[in-house]
């Protein structure tokens, strides 16, 4: 099965965990990763596994060295955070490679057997994609976003 590796990715710019309780995983990751910024990460109108949905996140974002750590509480609404909590997981959930074409690594990504199960296009220039592919435990984010956005390290 070929890898991502081959398919040329930056380094990865996130590790993102899905947890029960916010405030309590900031605490428990604050000496590790800390500190944290939090902030609303309530998606509207993503397409997820093929149609439309909402979703309330709660995100804290903290940082070691330039790699950024997000924590992600499932609120309500449809999402693979969602998901991950309803199979009684929690921990790490997705690894995140900041590009310049989120589309245009979707279709890489496809050729090695990644399917997109959550997209949200925010703006020319800002976009996400999440992908899963069979037999692999590790869902990969795409985001496409100009410096200075959401959980960017100052």
């Amino acid at each position: 099965m070929k890898s991502l590796r081959e398919l040329g990715l930056p380094p990865i710019s996130q590790l993102g965990h899905v947890v029960r309780d916010l405030e309590a995983a900031m605490a428990l990751y604050e000496p590790l990763y800390g500190p944290f910024t939090t902030m609303d990460g309530t998606v509207q109108g993503a397409t997820y596994r093929g149609r439309t949905a909402d979703v309330k996140l709660a995100m804290a974002f903290g940082h070691s060295g330039d790699l950024e750590i997000e924590l992600i509480q499932w609120q309500g609404g449809e999402s693979p955070h969602r998901e991950f909590i309803e199979r009684g997981r929690e921990g790490i959930h997705h690894v995140q490679f900041r590009v310049e074409d989120c589309d245009a690594w979707v279709a890489r990504a496809k050729s090695i057997g990644y399917e997109v199960i959550w997209y949200k296009r925010y703006s020319a220039d800002t976009t996400f994609a999440y992908l899963e592919r069979a037999g692999d435990p590790t869902v990969i984010e795409f985001l496409q976003m100009p410096e200075g956005g959401p959980g960017t390290a100052t």
